[in-house]
């Protein structure tokens, strides 16, 4: 009897149905929602620089990028989120060999150049309302405070992510549950680094191009 006239001869009844196979893995479930999650949020940012784009040279008489923007305060941001993302990918690699002094290391200087990064964003902000470049004084700062100010919010959620795995390795160890929350970290903090990098050239670079 060939292969094909056995699977014929098996009732219906005894096949496994799909509900009886059960869901997925709980693992494979994770990481599909957040491959999700991630290029949602890509799609969102690919919004907002849309919105920008549109909406950049309505000033309404108000200041413009070439006015308001330090290239110096901008170069050091950029600066600080780069090298963050190369010292989460050592974190990464410290986390595949079970290096939790690397690790935290790693993860030290990561959340120290994350948070630089957003106190100069934060002074940016601050300065430039002090001058009365409010969100509400025209479409361009608006758009531009939803861009810069959206970016600046991941970051922060980011930060406090980091935190938050710290004290799970130091719970739990290297876990694959945790090894798993971590690497989900470190595509989303080198996704903000591909983010901010757009940021950089078309609010920053071309913001003050003539």
């Amino acid at each position: 009897m060939n292969i094909a006239a056995a699977i014929d001869s098996v009732p219906l009844e005894a096949l496994p149905s799909a509900s009886e196979a059960g869901p997925a893995p709980k693992r494979i479930v994770v990481a599909y929602g957040f491959w999700i999650f991630l290029l949602s949020d890509i799609i969102m940012f690919a919004a907002l620089f849309a919105s920008y784009a549109v909406l950049v040279h309505s000033t309404a008489g108000g200041p413009t990028g070439t006015q308001l923007f330090n290239q110096r305060t901008v170069a050091i941001e950029t600066a600080c989120l780069l090298v963050s993302s190369y010292t989460c990918g050592l974190m990464s690699l410290a986390i595949n060999s079970r290096n939790r002094p690397g690790m935290y290391l790693g993860a030290l200087i990561t959340f120290a150049l994350g948070a630089a990064f957003l106190t100069l964003e934060i002074r940016e902000f601050a300065d430039m309302i002090v001058r009365g470049a409010t969100p509400q004084r025209s479409a361009f700062l608006s758009a531009f405070f939803t861009l810069v100010g959206c970016h600046g919010l991941h970051v922060t959620l980011g930060l406090i992510w980091l935190v938050v795995m710290m004290v799970q390795v130091a719970v739990m160890g290297f876990v694959a549950s945790v090894q798993h929350r971590l690497l989900c970290f470190s595509l989303f903090w080198h996704a903000l680094d591909i983010v901010w990098v757009g940021v950089f050239t078309v609010v920053y670079l071309m913001g003050v191009s003539p």
